[in-house]
């Protein structure tokens, strides 16, 4: 399943006809009330399945990378207006849940209190995340987190969770501690870059693999019968980067 971003290109609409699997529409509220209207309107009537709202982009955040290679993505070549999504509230989730009218999720959430609170306003699918780390160097990893945001609220919503998942043995981790779902970006974004469309499809066969390895080495046949018994915690081997799940990368 896809979750396409009001951020991407091309547009939703072309995004959407391309293929009939689901997707799901990764909101940035950029404008207004009346913004926000037209946008979902174009969402449903493309055929989008849910809507995932993004809260943890209050302000861009210092990435030096792109600073090094002085690239700018499509939505900062004009400095977008932040006053938007700086001043989201729960109220105001409320109305963008309304509006949608379809299956809804809150991205971006980092704390047990404020997955509390998530539930308690109706969200259905609460997406932990921390933007692929980079929004705030110093922040705890989604997975340092998940196991408290999943304790907090039980069976009330499901978990979906992303930051940093490079390797099957990552998702595996994630689905033990109780996740409902994984979501892929710089992994995905790696395989396309590195061999375009057979890249892609070649790095999603190698995540299968390993996978399939992880479980069938744990003696489980299926992510049901994961438990975080099957987890212990431990120093890490290398010092963590951008390609940590590459470490022979750093050497070349």
């Amino acid at each position: 399943m896809h979750a396409v971003s009001s951020v991407t290109e091309p547009s939703l609409e072309e995004t959407a006809a391309a293929t009939p699997t689901p997707k799901i529409f990764q909101l940035y509220v950029h404008g207004d009330t009346k913004w926000t209207q037209d946008i979902l309107g174009r969402v449903k009537q493309a055929g989008y399945a849910a809507l995932a709202l993004t809260v943890d982009v209050a302000h861009y955040s210092r990435r030096e990378r792109p600073m090094l290679t002085r690239y700018q993505p499509p939505t900062r070549r004009v400095v977008p207006d932040r006053k938007h999504l700086a001043s989201l509230t729960w109220e105001s989730m409320d109305m963008i849940r309304e509006i949608a009218g379809l299956p809804f999720m809150l991205k971006g959430v980092q704390t047990a209190e404020d997955a509390e609170i998530a539930v308690q306003h109706g969200v259905e699918v609460v997406y932990v995340s921390n933007h692929g780390g980079r929004q705030l160097d110093h922040g705890l990893g989604s997975t340092a987190v998940l196991p408290g945001i999943i304790e907090a609220i039980g069976k009330k919503a499901e978990v979906w969770v992303d930051g940093g998942y490079m390797r099957g043995s990552d998702i595996v981790k994630a689905m033990a501690l109780g996740a409902k779902a994984v979501g892929l970006g710089r992994l995905t974004g790696l395989g396309l870059g590195a061999a375009g469309v057979p890249g892609l499809v070649r790095t999603l066969e190698l995540l299968e693999d390993e996978i399939r390895i992880c479980l069938g080495l744990l003696g489980v046949t299926s992510y049901a019968e994961l438990t975080p018994a099957h987890l212990v915690a431990a120093p890490p081997a290398n010092a963590p980067d951008t390609f940590s799940a590459f470490p022979l990368l750093t050497r070349l």
